[in-house]
């Protein structure tokens, strides 16, 4: 091979796995005599120690309200927490800080939508899609919604391989089609959906598009300008972040012309009994005290996240949850569901005559962390007709020995109940 040619191959960021291991505290542990394999992340990821040490680091020598105070302690909390959004604006390639709004997580940014949009926009008639595959907190919302205005909720279908059946989609949508609110990546499938495909098809009819970005940010890169979304939410904790904060990203234009949905402090400009004057963009939307800590700790998440590299974690959990498949589909009597052909880290499974609990249980004596149930997903469960899953999620610092054990644990478990 020439120098020229050598030098025009683009390789891959590889993982050092087991370096990054010793940033996550929790990880170094047995449960139940046995060495801790986390494969949980789906339901929330752990944390790394240099977001541990940003949470110690506030509460030791910052803590104080933010935006509101002259002394030192409120300046540099103040700081700290604004550092934070210009972190998360850069993370996903927003216009502007003022479209970067903390919430508690990706469930209240979508409620904030329906409420603070939505109520205000939709009348008796209006339509709006989602999908089969959604979490419960990008149903119920719509649900409410559609009560309060007399909206009709229409559902994308999914097939049985846990792909949208993008076609239906596309019939779906009409002059009467106000909001689409999907998911990026399914939580109970893993699968990737074609979520351009669907924003620039939606914006043909003039509707809004929601994307539910939970499971996206840990596993893949998300630039907002580019997908062209007008709203894009997620939660700090599954991107290795503490739980209880969150973030909705909203075109600028369109947060500008919404209500704010809550009343207290720092969303206001001025109060008197005859009137009062909202904030500025993004403050018009988070009254009262914020969650300091979480959101500082979001930033320490996404400094380490985005020095890691989304290039090489996406690269590491690919093989992972390649070799993860192949291994699983050896397990006798095991079923897989969703196997799209785009997905990412995420093996939901049944096995013949073994109800999901009673794996979980299992798998949890030999020290492994798996999730059993419906995944706030129960519509997923109705379209397979499985009353719940076991589901393995798979997470950057995850290896191909825990998934050695994992089918070793699997194997136990059928001994145990066949």
């Amino acid at each position: 091979m020439s120098e020229t040619n050598t030098a025009n191959i683009i390789k891959t960021p590889t993982l050092d796995v087991e370096n990054i291991r010793q940033d996550f505290p929790i990880l170094h542990q047995e449960v139940n005599g046995n060495p801790l394999v986390y494969l949980d992340n789906a339901a929330t990821s752990q944390k790394p120690r240099q977001v541990i040490e940003a949470l110690d680091k506030y509460y030791q020598e910052d803590n104080a309200n933010i935006h509101r105070g002259v002394h030192t302690l409120s300046e540099r909390a103040t700081i700290d927490y604004e550092q934070a959004r210009e972190k998360v604006r850069s993370f996903i390639n927003a216009n502007s800080e003022k479209e970067i709004i903390f919430v508690r997580g990706a469930t209240e940014g979508i409620n904030l939508i329906a409420q603070s949009y939505g109520r205000n926009k939709l009348k008796a008639g209006d339509e709006i899609i989602i999908s089969e595959m959604e979490h419960h907190s990008n149903i119920v919302p719509w649900q409410l919604l559609c009560e309060q205005t007399g909206a009709l909720l229409k559902v994308i279908p999914i097939n049985d391989t846990g792909e949208l059946i993008i076609e239906e989609f596309d019939k779906l949508l009409n002059s009467k089609t106000k909001i689409v609110s999907v998911v990026h990546i399914s939580n109970a499938l893993g699968t990737i959906n074609p979520v351009q495909h669907i924003i620039d098809h939606a914006h043909e009819y003039n509707a809004i598009v929601i994307i539910d970005g939970a499971q996206a940010t840990p596993h893949t890169a998300v630039d907002v300008q580019a997908l062209d979304c007008d709203f894009y939410v997620f939660s700090g904790h599954k991107l290795f972040a503490p739980t209880g904060v969150g973030v909705l990203y909203g075109k600028t234009d369109l947060l500008e012309a919404m209500p704010p949905w809550q009343g207290g402090g720092d969303m206001i400009k001025m109060v008197s009994f005859e009137k009062t004057l909202y904030n500025d963009l993004p403050y018009k939307f988070e009254a009262g005290t914020p969650h300091i800590a979480g959101v500082i700790g979001l930033g320490a998440a996404i400094d380490y996240v985005s020095a890691t590299g989304l290039e090489a974690i996406a690269a590491h959990e690919h093989e992972l949850l390649e070799y993860a498949t192949e291994k699983i589909l050896e397990v006798k009597g095991l079923r897989l569901i969703g196997t799209a052909q785009q997905k990412t880290s995420i093996l939901s499974f049944v096995i013949d005559s073994i109800h999901p609990h009673d794996i979980g249980t299992i798998l949890d004596h030999e020290g492994i962390a798996i999730r059993t149930g419906h995944h706030c997903a129960m519509p997923v469960m109705t379209h397979f007709n499985v009353p719940a899953t076991a589901r393995a999620s798979f997470a950057f610092y995850n290896t191909f020995e825990e998934v050695d054990r994992l089918i070793q644990a699997l194997g136990k478990a059928r001994e145990v109940f066949i």
